[in-house]
């Protein structure tokens, strides 16, 4: 059952302050989002699950579509009774984070996209998650991990933050990396959507990204109706891990906002 997603729930769940989801990336899980979970568990319920697919949730064999990963956390939150929440998620998660504020209306109090775009894949691109879904498939993950470590995060990173970040990408089942790249390869474009939302949004992203280059927040913003855009130094597809104090305070002052 999708109810049935790993997750993490943390922070005093009768607090008056807006509960926050968090959604990983690919090929990453819930750990991702350890520095977030330590800075805002201690005074608003925080939740963070594993897709489906990855670290210990199940795996689905076929492509797994984005909506498929909305329907998953829809139905975890109604499961936890999370009603209103702010919704962040950083790369694939802040599509599935785009793909859930397009159904759920008016229960997300606030959008979060952290080094994401919105537009379709194209062509080229859609063939190229299709080889590499096959290459994981045939190789397993450590070859894919060692050749982009350096790409998530900026070869200037600290050691620990890279070792963790190898280590879940490593850690991640091929099946499931599979399942979500071929779905995510036939994503909607939810450009003219975030033209559409009226509700708070922040834009955060690496300065140094290349996956989603700070060109690609700025379109975000653009498309946003109420956002703001904060680009970190200093980091590249990952900064929640890179710049954890800088993330955080563009994060802190943006839920305060939603609080308020």
């Amino acid at each position: 059952m999708p109810s049935r997603l790993a997750h993490e729930d943390k922070g005093p769940v009768t607090s008056s302050r807006v509960p926050l989801v968090l959604i990983h990336g690919h090929p990453f899980d819930r750990t991702m989002w350890q520095p977030q979970l330590a800075e805002f568990a201690a005074g608003r319920r925080v939740i963070a699950p594993d897709l489906r697919g990855y670290g210990a949730s199940p795996v689905t064999p076929g492509p797994v579509p984005l909506s498929r990963h909305a329907q998953d956390i829809t139905a975890l939150l109604d499961h936890l009774g999370v009603n209103t929440f702010a919704l962040a998620g950083l790369s694939m998660g802040g599509q599935i984070a785009m793909e859930c504020a397009g159904r759920l209306g008016d229960r997300v109090r606030g959008l979060v996209l952290a080094d994401t775009f919105a537009a379709a894949e194209t062509p080229d691109g859609r063939r190229a998650r299709y080889a590499m879904a096959g290459r994981l498939l045939a190789e397993g993950m450590r070859g894919y991990a060692d050749e982009v470590l350096e790409k998530m995060v900026a070869p200037y990173a600290r050691p620990e933050v890279k070792a963790h970040v190898h280590r879940m990408m490593t850690a991640t089942s091929p099946q499931g990396a599979a399942a979500a790249l071929r779905g995510r390869a036939e994503r909607p474009d939810y450009r003219s959507l975030l033209t559409r939302l009226s509700v708070p949004a922040l834009v955060l992203v690496g300065a140094d990204d290349t996956y989603t280059p700070v060109p690609d927040a700025e379109a975000l913003h653009a498309a946003l109706p109420d956002s703001v855009l904060h680009v970190i130094d200093g980091a590249a597809h990952l900064p929640n891990l890179e710049r954890p104090e800088e993330f955080n305070r563009a994060l802190a002052a943006f839920l305060a906002r939603l609080d308020g």
